[in-house]
């Protein structure tokens, strides 16, 4: 089996492996176990109707076995967590509990129980139930009286300069996740982007007790975080494997990098190009304006734009400033004419009308400055999204 840097993987049951670990050396863990729903169900994938048994490792059991079963690897788990350390398991109904039981005899503190929203779940075919569109991931620290990591201006960042709620509002997984083959239980690369980038720093130690696709593995080692990841399906070890092998490309761990990071509702940012007077004018006036149109520097209307909160001006990449935009009765912007801008003490050219966007004209810090020259179509607005402003 081939070997990568701050990458292991086991194959072999959990139980087996977790007391071999060193203890107080894990920053986080997050777990996936069964949810015991193999049970001959069915659902829709792709359009088509298929069973919902994923194997024998998710066959369900009596009560008393998914218990037995939680409560014993949870037991096990604590004592290798740091003292601050802390947990993600994610379930439904079906387990999560059982599981919420288990971490509280054993001694967990519950710090949240998160809802993950999926934007894209498939139809309920039985039309006798509201539609199942999320999973639940409890997240609770190794002892209830010591402080645990979490990085909360992290994550207020990505939540667009608001304290980020309970919800999670983030697709299941996408096609350009399966390149290397598919888990039937895969999780999405951007909902463990969260929350690693919430509970580890760059260096911290993070296990996945169940690793199937090692979706866990893939976004530590991109955050440059360690990895140790446990499976007993050696088609599963192998794909982790694959996956790995596929980032040592670094094109390709690039593109995954910012592909995970660029939730689709996340806060978006107009970036717009101004002369040097023009935009000195601009933060006086708390106005932006561009073209409205399709002539070259007009505004290009892509997805994000409804969820677009702050504009960026810059004159030829450089001076970059970062504003908040006003949320008015009539939006967050307004269509003008030549002569009305005219009025306004601006001098607009090449159309008769302009997109006009209200901000606050006190400038926001950012931590990342952007090469903005480096990037094509430099003159022309874009909508970016709020991570490539925060140097995360």
């Amino acid at each position: 089996m081939q070997t990568f840097p701050n990458f292991t993987l086991h194959l072999a049951d959990c139980i087996d492996i977790i007391p071999q670990l060193p203890d107080n050396s894990l920053d986080a863990i997050f777990a996936d176990p069964p949810y015991f729903l193999s049970n001959g169900g069915i659902s829709v994938q792709s359009g088509k109707q298929v069973c919902v048994d994923k194997g024998d490792w998710d066959k369900g059991g009596t009560p008393e076995h998914i218990y037995n079963f939680n409560r014993k690897w949870l037991e096990l788990c604590r004592p290798k967590l740091k003292d601050n350390g802390t947990i993600w398991i994610s379930g439904t109904y079906h387990n999560i509990f059982v599981v919420q039981r288990c971490l509280q005899e054993c001694g967990y503190k519950i710090l949240n129980i998160i809802t993950w929203q999926k934007t894209d779940p498939p139809p309920n075919l039985s039309c006798r139930y509201f539609n199942f569109s999320t999973e639940l991931i409890i997240w609770a620290r190794k002892s209830p009286k010591i402080p645990h990591k979490f990085n909360y201006d992290v994550m207020k960042e990505l939540n667009g300069g608001k304290q980020m709620t309970d919800v999670w509002r983030i697709p299941s997984v996408g096609k350009w996740e399966k390149t290397c083959g598919k888990h039937p239980t895969q999780k999405p690369l951007r909902l463990l982007y969260r929350i690693i980038l919430a509970s580890t720093n760059k260096g911290d130690t993070i296990l996945d007790p169940f690793a199937g696709s090692c979706t866990t593995g893939i976004a530590a080692n991109l955050l440059e975080r360690n990895f140790i990841g446990i499976d007993q399906e050696k088609q599963f070890i192998e794909l982790g494997q694959r996956r790995r092998q596929e980032i040592e490309d670094k094109k390709i761990a690039v593109k995954l990098l910012k592909k995970m990071s660029e939730v689709p509702n996340e806060t978006m940012v107009l970036v717009n190009h101004a002369r040097k007077e023009l935009r000195e004018m601009m933060i006086e006036k708390g106005l932006c304006y561009l073209r409205a149109g399709d002539s070259k520097g007009s505004l290009q209307v892509t997805p994000g734009f409804e969820r677009m909160h702050y504009v960026l001006l810059h004159t030829n990449g450089e001076d970059a400033q970062l504003f908040r935009i006003k949320k008015g009765k009539e939006g967050s912007f307004q269509i003008w004419s030549k002569e009305t801008l005219i009025s306004r003490g601006f001098n607009p050219e090449h159309a008769l009308y302009y997109i006009v966007i209200p901000f606050e004209n006190s400038p926001i810090e950012y931590s990342k400055q952007l090469q903005i020259k480096q990037h094509l179509n430099t003159f022309r607005a874009k909508i970016r999204p709020l991570s490539d402003f925060t140097g995360i």
